[in-house]
C-alpha cells in the first residue's frame, strides 16, 4: 500500500469518526454483536430479556438483552444503525458521556417495560438504546442549530408517534417491541439535556 493510499484510507476513516481507537473498538463491538447473533439460539435465551427468568432473580438480562438479537439478520440492522449513528454523532459528546447517555436509555427501556408493559415477557436487541443515542445526536446538532439536527428531530419524532400506533413497515415477520424505542429515545435524550456537547461542527 502506497503512502499516498494510506492518507486516503486514514482520511475517510477520520471523516467517519473510525481512526484511532475508537474505531478499533467499534469493529471489535460491531464483531461482537453479530458473532452472538450467528452462533445460534443459545445467547439469546441465556441473555434475553425475559420477565419471569429476571422475576427470578437474574438480574443480569436487563444490561446483557440489549446485546444479543433475534437473528443475525436482526443484528445486521442494528450494526448498519450503529455505524451511522458513529458517522454522524461519535464526537459530539466525550465517550464518558456516551456511556451514560447508552446506560440511561437501557435504563429507561428496562423500567419502562417493567413497570409500563408488564404483558411484554422477552425482548432482545440493540434498536432501543440507538434511539437514546439518536435523540442525543439530534440534540446536539440542534443546539449548533444545523439543519440535519431539525430534520432528525422531526423524523425520529414522527417515527416514534407512527411505530406506537402499528408495525413497522420493513420489520417483515420479526417482531419489533416497539415500546422499548420510545423508551430508550426518552431515556437518552433526558441524560443528554443534562451534558455538554460540542459547540462546533467538525
Amino acid at each position: 500500500m502506497t503512502p499516498r493510499s494510506r492518507k486516503r484510507i486514514a482520511s475517510w476513516l477520520a471523516s467517519v469518526n473510525g481512526d484511532g481507537w475508537k474505531g478499533v473498538a467499534l469493529c471489535a463491538f460491531l464483531a461482537g454483536l453479530l458473532l452472538a447473533a450467528a452462533v445460534g439460539d443459545a445467547p439469546r435465551a441465556l441473555l434475553g430479556y425475559e420477565r419471569g427468568a429476571i422475576a427470578a432473580g437474574e438480574y443480569w438480562r436487563l444490561l446483557t438483552a440489549h446485546l444479543v438479537h433475534f437473528d443475525l439478520r436482526h443484528a445486521a440492522l442494528n450494526a448498519l444503525g450503529l455505524l451511522l449513528l458513529w458517522a454522524l454523532f461519535s464526537r459530539d459528546y466525550r465517550p464518558r458521556h456516551w456511556v451514560a447517555i447508552i446506560a440511561a436509555s437501557i435504563a429507561a427501556i428496562d423500567a419502562g417495560l417493567w413497570f409500563l408493559d408488564p404483558a411484554i415477557e422477552w425482548y432482545v436487541g440493540a434498536s432501543g438504546w440507538l434511539h437514546g443515542v439518536l435523540a442525543a445526536g439530534a440534540l446536539a446538532h440542534l443546539r449548533r442549530r444545523e439543519a440535519d439536527g431539525y430534520l432528525l428531530a422531526v423524523l425520529l419524532t414522527v417515527k416514534l408517534a407512527v411505530e406506537q400506533r402499528g408495525a413497522l413497515p420493513l420489520a417483515g415477520d420479526m417482531p419489533v417491541v416497539v415500546q422499548a424505542h420510545l423508551y430508550g429515545a426518552m431515556g437518552g435524550l433526558a441524560v443528554a439535556l443534562c451534558l455538554p456537547s460540542r459547540r462546533e461542527p467538525l
